[in-house]
């Protein structure tokens, strides 16, 4: 028979030891052999995302007093609708045929949304309509302006519907506090940067980010949806149109569904969608045409993203179409806590001002790992800038080196490129590791390749302007 000291020296020992082990498997690259190790591991994640359900009710928005003439305020039937709705156990709410002008929409657990087809939600220019919650913005915490629709810690959530989401942004309305003349703003008028930068020493500082509050006379602009540590989260088939910044900012929430959405917005960071230290998400079938990165996948920029620790993981993008936009399949730069397993497959690209089809920015301001990228079967028209960017000095530079590595790109077909065929900028102590293309064709680009630091980089079957590329020596294990 062991002592009971020997008992507890065994399961202390077992404990270490596995605490050990957890901690060399993460930081263990992965490197696939081939194509179908990444794909097997896409199916495997797929069945893991699953929509959410709900209850068999409709509750119809006119019924709470809503009027859709597109001027009457329509915030208390939202409200109550909502409300209603989760007390009795979950349903649709729905938004019939009209234009019904809201403030902040608040989502509550078991409720869909649902817009009937060409119904429109108009949201309100008026800041008042906008309570202060607890949200992030641009990747730091903070008390602020709730998103246009909002949820915090809800469980089966949904926004669906052949309807389009109007977040009534301009030149004259939110758009101009982002402090740039090409989106209104003249000398004299208010603008982000006072508010951005004391947000950006509030996190160096670390202050509680319930004391960094922000709202009326600070001019951070609200995003337009932003389901906080949320749980089972569909959005489908609307279309969104003039967002004050950020469309949809899913933020440290688990299976996430975005479909058939329609986003086509020009104004001042208007990403499309961009999952925040979020799991096992489903990107599918959507368009984006943007003022800023189509995709943009983050966890949290320099204190934050590091002090919370959570990051962007098990991520499928498939079937999207990409017009303007700073990226099309983008990671970081709010990057700070990592990002692993990321699949783009089947999409299509093509635009001018689309700068590059799959970007990876992050500095070491934020650190963090990004690892396990597969991208396959993307077919690209034109583009701006690159068609593969890594690059670690994306804004200010510190004290914590990124790692990037194990990113494999296969059977990318670009009819017309820009500046670069691929680009890479990374720190000679961390070199970008195991970047592979396979059967890559990159036509019409001014410089083929720009490259420093990189360790096992892979070409296969890759031509660039008409000529099969072969890895120099001097890049194959930098």
């Amino acid at each position: 028979m062991q002592s009971t000291k020997s008992k507890s020296f065994l399961l202390i020992t077992a404990c270490i030891t596995l605490l050990l082990t957890s901690c060399v498997t993460a930081n263990k690259a992965v490197v696939w052999k081939s194509s179908d190790e990444p794909l097997k591991e896409m199916e495997l994640l797929r069945a893991k995302i699953t929509p959410p359900k709900f209850k068999q009710q409709d509750f119809l928005l006119t019924s709470y007093g809503a009027v859709g003439d597109g001027t009457t305020s329509n915030t208390m039937a939202f409200k109550k609708a909502i409300e209603d709705c989760n007390k009795k156990g979950g349903g649709r709410v729905i938004v019939p045929l009209g234009t019904f002008l809201t403030g902040a929409i608040y989502l509550k657990s078991n409720v869909e949304l649902h817009l009937v087809d060409s119904a429109k939600i108009l949201f309100s220019r008026d800041v008042k309509e906008y309570p202060i919650v607890f949200t992030r913005w641009e990747g730091m915490e903070c008390m602020n302006y709730s998103s246009l629709i909002y949820a915090y810690g809800e469980e089966n959530i949904a926004l669906t519907g052949n309807g389009t989401i109007d977040g009534n942004a301009d030149n004259e309305h939110w758009w101009n506090w982002n402090g740039s003349p090409r989106f209104g703003w003249k000398e004299g008028m208010p603008k982000q940067t006072p508010a951005r930068e004391a947000l950006h020493e509030f996190m160096k500082q670390k202050t509680d980010p319930k004391k960094r509050i922000f709202g009326d006379g600070h001019y951070l602009r609200p995003n337009m949806i932003q389901p906080y540590n949320c749980k089972n989260v569909r959005i489908a088939d609307v279309k969104m149109v003039n967002s004050p910044m950020w469309f949809i900012n899913p933020v440290l929430c688990e299976n996430v569904i975005v479909e058939k959405v329609k986003i086509v917005s020009h104004g001042p960071n208007n990403d499309g969608c961009d999952p925040e230290s979020c799991r096992n998400v489903l990107i599918k079938d959507c368009l984006f045409d943007t003022g800023d990165d189509c995709i943009a996948i983050k966890s949290g920029r320099d204190e934050d993203g590091r002090g919370i620790g959570r990051p962007a993981e098990n991520h499928i993008i498939e079937g999207c179409v990409m017009k303007d936009g700073h990226g099309g399949v983008v990671i970081g730069s709010e990057i700070a806590g990592g990002a692993r397993n990321i699949y783009a497959i089947n999409c299509i690209m093509d635009s001018p001002e689309l700068d590059r089809v799959l970007r990876l920015k992050t500095s070491s301001s934020r650190g963090g790992i990004i690892e396990n990228v597969f991208m396959k079967d993307i077919k690209v028209g034109t583009y701006k800038d690159a068609a593969i960017t890594c690059n670690m000095f994306y804004e200010n530079s510190g004290n914590f080196v990124p790692t990037i590595r194990n990113i494999w790109v296969e059977n990318v077909d670009v009819e017309r490129g820009g500046k670069y065929g691929v680009y890479v900028r990374a720190y000679k102590s961390s070199p970008v590791e195991n970047l592979k293309l396979i059967n890559c064709n990159i036509r019409g680009v001014e410089v083929p390749m720009q490259i420093d630091y990189v360790k096992n980089l892979q070409f296969e079957n890759v031509s660039i302007n008409g000529t099969k590329v072969v890895v120099p020596d001097t890049l194959k294990n930098d």
